[in-house]
């Protein structure tokens, strides 16, 4: 094979079994996979200079076609309910046949970091048939210095060939594409999607399998820090705020999107970020904005005009999940090292569409247990075809697809680091106030700010709280600069009686919701769950 690029490992691709590839490019910098890319035709360059790629029929993660290898060291350990498995014949297969695809190949290597935390990052080698997926995946794991390159001998590894259709007779999966994970031997294979986001998401799978066993617990959430190192967690599903205000002129942001937490404190999983472009602003979100004007972003299904290479952002021609991926260096105000101390704060974020839960409130550790384990949040009508009305919406952890353990194993562990470092716990509403969606008005902005800002600085502690009707947690009675009359969900809806209705059939989904976990959990937390 003929070994070309920035830094050429002395750990090459023999131990992957890789033996007969082509020419094999290593660790490549932006401006060389630019002509590469741009040479081979997988991209286009924008007017401002990113790179401009469309991904094909996979605009997203193809979730029904991700599988475990079930053997001896998951079987009891992976939350298969959540889960599809494979046999070690069916990977082993697979890899044997992406392997030999190999031969002749152009690839691609960059050997990275997944975790910022020296202590349980994860030397992660990723091996590519495209570019573009090169420059991708160094924009959003952490690399290595030269010392560290010098002696790089990777721990995990992707293989991700896009060309390559799997055979569901020969493999095991449904069609041509599969993502197959060997947690044993620490290998993904990923094949016939071109979605990048397939690779980002594998390193999150394989730290959220390997580190709740060192008692490191891993978080699909973002991070922010003030200036005496007091760190706050971000948990939330999309559309509840969660990129939106930990991004705070105040803090410095460690990361958006997966961190882990550790004896050391809390750590970014990424040294980028994969932000969502669709009917992005420069008005609304200025610091995104910019980022796409910038070289070395890549961008995945934005539409531009071919004769001005100017980007529209609200066309959703090719994808309404489009994406840009950039270094987290891109973004003013952000943290260097990717990693701060013990969180003060954890902030649970809702979208509450059905008007019944108050703007802020305070949680027990037992309480933010059973409200991670719920992972609530609600869809309202038109978001999704054949959503009528509210619909509530509860992902686990706040991230299920990427749980492989279960649950409990990820909220036992919370739960236990919240008690070692007293961090307070709130949960926040950033949906509807005054009546549900439709009827009621979205909570304003200018409030939640002044509530996470006087819980983030610790003063909302020191106000008078009651204890909700409904779910038992304690809600702040006033609050400088809040207006008070939202505080009270109940009373800022005209009909009372109807709140209480209202109220009464979100405890209810609660209710069926937690039962799968309620056999998961000690005491107080089943204490803590709501009950019929």
């Amino acid at each position: 094979m003929d070994n070309q690029g920035f830094h050429i490992s002395k750990n090459g691709l023999a131990g992957q079994g890789i033996n007969k590839a082509g020419l094999v490019r290593w660790n490549l910098r932006p401006s060389e996979i630019y002509e590469i890319a741009l040479t081979r035709k997988e991209a286009e360059i924008t007017q401002h200079g990113a790179l401009l790629v469309k991904t094909g029929q996979h605009t997203g993660r193809s979730a029904q076609d991700k599988f475990i290898v079930r053997d001896d060291t998951t079987e009891d350990n992976i939350w298969w309910d959540n889960n599809k498995d494979m046999t070690p014949a069916h990977f082993k297969a697979l890899h044997g046949d992406m392997i030999a695809a190999c031969e002749g190949k152009e690839l691609f290597v960059q050997d990275l970091f997944g975790g910022a935390d020296n202590t349980h990052r994860l030397a992660t080698r990723v091996i590519t048939e495209l570019a573009w997926h090169s420059l991708f995946i160094q924009n959003l794991l952490i690399e290595p210095t030269l010392d560290e390159l010098d002696i790089f001998d990777p721990e995990f590894v992707i293989l991700n060939l896009p060309s390559f259709k799997a055979d569901p007779a020969r493999h095991g999966g449904r069609g041509e594409t599969m993502i197959a994970v060997n947690f044993a031997e620490k290998i993904v294979l990923i094949c016939g999607t071109s979605y990048a986001g397939e690779t980002k998401k594998s390193v999150f799978s394989m730290l959220n399998y390997t580190l709740p066993a060192k008692k490191v617990m891993p978080m699909h959430c973002s991070v922010n820090v003030g200036s005496n190192d007091d760190s706050a967690i971000f948990f939330g599903l999309s559309g509840t705020g969660k990129t939106t205000l930990s991004a705070d002129p105040h803090r410095v942001l460690v990361g958006d999107d997966e961190h882990g937490w550790s004896e050391n404190g809390v750590f970014n999983f990424e040294g980028g970020c994969y932000a969502k472009m669709i009917n992005l602003s420069a008005e609304a979100e200025p610091e995104i904005f910019a980022t796409t004007q910038r070289f070395g972003t890549v961008l995945e299904n934005v539409v531009m005009d071919e004769a001005s290479r100017a980007l529209d952002f609200a066309d959703a021609t090719l994808a309404e999940n489009s994406r840009g991926a950039y270094p987290l260096s891109f973004i003013p105000n952000a943290s260097e090292t990717g990693s701060a101390g013990h969180p003060k704060n954890i902030i649970m974020l809702t979208a509450d569409a059905f008007g019944v839960l108050p703007p802020i409130a305070r949680l027990t550790p037992s309480q933010a247990m059973y409200h991670f384990l719920s992972g609530y949040t609600a869809k309202v009508a038109g978001t999704e075809k054949g959503v009528t009305e509210p619909e509530a919406t509860f992902s686990t952890c706040f991230g299920a697809p990427f749980m492989p353990r279960h649950p409990s194993e990820y909220g036992n562990l919370l739960r236990e680091l919240i008690a070692t470092h007293n961090a307070t716990c709130w949960l926040v509403n950033t949906g509807w106030t005054g009546g549900a969606y439709g009827i009621g008005s979205r909570m304003p902005i200018r409030e939640t700010r002044a509530l996470l800002a006087a819980a983030l600085d610790g003063s909302l502690n020191n106000v008078e709280f009651r204890p909700d009707a409904n779910f038992g947690f304690s809600v702040p009675i006033a609050v400088p600069n809040v207006d008070s009359s939202i505080l009270n969900p109940r009373e800022t809806w005209e009909d009372t009686t109807a709140y209480d209705a209202q109220a009464q059939k979100l405890v209810d989904m609660f209710i069926a919701n937690f039962d799968k976990f309620m056999t998961h959990v000690d005491d107080d937390v089943r204490a803590a769950a709501l009950t019929a």
